[in-house]
């Protein structure tokens, strides 16, 4: 599995493994045992439930509230995924090297809950990855780079990213590559059934292939977001 061997957390495999285990802890996704061999299309609405905040909900083919961001404008430093019970998954904090490169650091869970346990609790407050975005004033517009995902927060300033994001993202139209060139997370623009009807760029969808986890999918979205909006 192309997935960081050290964060059980981007593997779907391993998600169904601890699901199975509570069986009361099934809001982050959809995981079915096909979905492990298939892609999963998510609906990305940008617009958050909760009355004067600005966020994201995230739907399943289902209809189903999949993920949510509401604190969008109060951090804009700081972003949270949640599922649809409001439980934290995902944090990201953004953190600026010279003033010109935007980095982003991605920790599990909720920041700062953990700070009054115990050690083996605290080093989760390690970020998991570093996405960096991409800032090149030489080449203009040739390259068709935006962001760069690295393993680790001391690789960010190497060559060697895990992932690479191409294409467009204001135009909802690009794809993460992982390090063989292949697409593991597609974002498209949602097609309506009519032609009268159009969900320009607010309603898209995420595509996420075979065995990438789709809550780090979601989360890639968000710093893009961040990035190109």
């Amino acid at each position: 599995m192309r997935v960081f061997s050290r964060f059980k957390f981007l593997s779907r495999a391993v998600h169904e493994e601890q699901e199975g285990e509570h069986d009361g802890e099934r809001n982050r996704y959809p995981l079915t045992e096909a979905s492990l061999c298939t892609s999963l299309t998510l609906t990305v609405w940008r617009k958050s439930l909760v009355i004067s905040c600005k966020g994201f909900t995230v739907i399943d083919s289902y209809g189903n509230l999949v993920y949510r961001v509401d604190n969008y404008i109060m951090h804009p430093n700081e972003l949270i995924l949640m599922d649809a019970s409001g439980n934290s998954l995902l944090t990201m904090r953004r953190s600026r090297k010279l003033g010109l490169v935007d980095r982003w650091f991605v920790y599990e869970g909720e920041m700062g809950k953990q700070s009054t346990r115990s050690k083996s609790v605290k080093s989760k407050e390690r970020p998991v990855c570093c996405v960096r975005k991409r800032v090149n004033i030489l080449d203009g517009k040739a390259n068709k780079v935006q962001a760069y995902v690295y393993r680790a927060a001391s690789d960010s300033d190497k060559r060697h990213p895990a992932f690479t994001v191409e294409g467009s993202y204001a135009h909802r139209t690009c794809k993460v590559l992982d390090e063989y060139k292949n697409a593991v997370v597609e974002i498209k623009r949602k097609e309506a059934n009519t032609k009268d009807v159009s969900f320009g760029i607010e309603i898209f969808q995420l595509v996420v292939h075979p065995v990438f986890d789709p809550s780090f999918a979601m989360a890639l979205v968000l710093l893009l977001d961040q990035m190109f909006s």
